[in-house]
Formats: C-alpha cells, sequence, structure tokens
C-alpha cells in the first residue's frame, strides 16, 4: 500500500471520530429522560459573578421545612401538596440583599409564591414579602386585583402582565433585592421595578398592614397554596458579602 493510500484511510479515520464525536455529544447533554447534564448548575460565567446554587437536582440541603410536598423527581423540585405535608419550604441560610435566579413550570390554575425577608413562622406575605407565582391566565383569577398577579410584590407593587410562557412550559424569571429596591425579571422582561418602602408610603395596596417591609433580612421561601408545580436552576448572590 502506498503513501497516498495510508494517508486517505487516516483522513477517513479522522472524519470518522469527528462524526461520531458530533452525534456522541447530544447524547451526553441530554439524557434518557431528557434531564440536560447542564440543568440545576451554575455556569462558569455566573460562579465567576458569585453565584451559587440552592438546588442541584441531587438534594434538599439548602432548604428546610415542608420536604413532604416538596421533592426531587428526575433532578427537578417537584411540589406536590397531596402529599400531605404541611407549611412552606425555606432556605437554610438568610439573606438581606441578593439575586435569586431560578425556573418554573406552572399547572393550570397553579399559585405559589416566592417569600423574601421572611421569618419562619407567620404568613410570609405580611410577616416578610411574597413575590406572586401565579397562572395570569386561568379564568378562575381573572378578577384579582392587579397586585395579586404574578410577579407582584403582593399587596404593594402589581407587576405587569404578559410574559408568562405558556402553561406547561418553563419560564426563567430573576429577582433582584437591594435594600427596599426590588427588580422582577420574567423570561428577559422587566415586571417589577420599584421601590417598596415609598410605594408604601401611603398605605399598602391592599390596605392591610405588612410589618414585613420593615425586615431587611430573612429566609427566603417557596410559600405553597395548593397547587402542583416544578422549580429548577435555583441559584442565588449574596450582595451583602
Amino acid at each position: 500500500m502506498n503513501h497516498k493510500s495510508n494517508s486517505r484511510i487516516n483522513f477517513e479515520k479522522k472524519i470518522f471520530i469527528i462524526l461520531a464525536g458530533i452525534a456522541i455529544i447530544p447524547m451526553l447533554i441530554i439524557g434518557g429522560n431528557g434531564f440536560n447534564i447542564f440543568d440545576n448548575q451554575v455556569s462558569l460565567v455566573e460562579q465567576e459573578e458569585g453565584f451559587k446554587y440552592l438546588f442541584n437536582g441531587e438534594d434538599m440541603d439548602q432548604w428546610q421545612g415542608n420536604k413532604t410536598d416538596y421533592f426531587i423527581e428526575n433532578n427537578i423540585m417537584v411540589v406536590q401538596p397531596k402529599n400531605g405535608g404541611k407549611g412552606n419550604l425555606y432556605t437554610i441560610n438568610e439573606y438581606s440583599d441578593f439575586i435569586f435566579r431560578f425556573e418554573f413550570k406552572l399547572t393550570p390554575g397553579a399559585n405559589n409564591g416566592l417569600g423574601i425577608h421572611t421569618p419562619l413562622k407567620g404568613d410570609a406575605a405580611y410577616e416578610g414579602k411574597e413575590i406572586q407565582i401565579l397562572d395570569n391566565t386561568a379564568d378562575k383569577y381573572k378578577n384579582l386585583k392587579p397586585y395579586q398577579y404574578h410577579g407582584s410584590v403582593y399587596g404593594v407593587i402589581p407587576a405587569k402582565r404578559g410574559s408568562l410562557n405558556p402553561v406547561g412550559e418553563w419560564n426563567s424569571e430573576e429577582v433582584y433585592v437591594n435594600g427596599d429596591h426590588i427588580r422582577v425579571t420574567l423570561n428577559g422582561t422587566v415586571i417589577v421595578d420599584g421601590n417598596m418602602k415609598e410605594a408604601s408610603k401611603k398605605g399598602t395596596l391592599d390596605h392591610k398592614k405588612h410589618p414585613g417591609l420593615k425586615r431587611e433580612k430573612g429566609y427566603i421561601a417557596f410559600l405553597g397554596h395548593g397547587s402542583e408545580l416544578e422549580f429548577r436552576n435555583i441559584r442565588i448572590k449574596d450582595l451583602s458579602k
């Protein structure tokens, strides 16, 4: 066999290896259950920015409270109220100023909430602050007050509507808190950007007492309201450090 023949064979082997590698990569990224190996991981860019995971798809070590209704299934944090648990799910640590990022998937009519600066007891919407997690499209919610829809600081600052993905699809959300300033970004669109103290200076929109507005630190929590939904890719950057 001459030199040209050997070169051609080696070239064909290289092409085969490259093509095989291209075919294998998607199989490595997407597992048998459709789970992406990059889900629930803090990217290198976010690591450099100071983000840390609060849920890695493998354990609930960063959380306390209701681990009966909140559990892991196929690397996703699933909320299943029918399991009979009680109460909310809280972070292990308390936070004051932070950037909280997460993804969620709603079921029809789903209602949950993100508690911030909340204590471990009491109604987080009043003893702390609650950012709504809600299926805005559900017919049963058509007559809610503006401050009750998804992304709103409950009773205090209403959110802009129209940025939720269709029910059953994943949504991406970021909650930025720095002092009394809060900004909520849903699927790339800012739906809340305001000062909670200024917004409630002449009284809250729901005309109720919100002692939690004075709290500067507390736990972050998922507030179960009897609905099934899912969470993933939960990470945080602590701005107080």
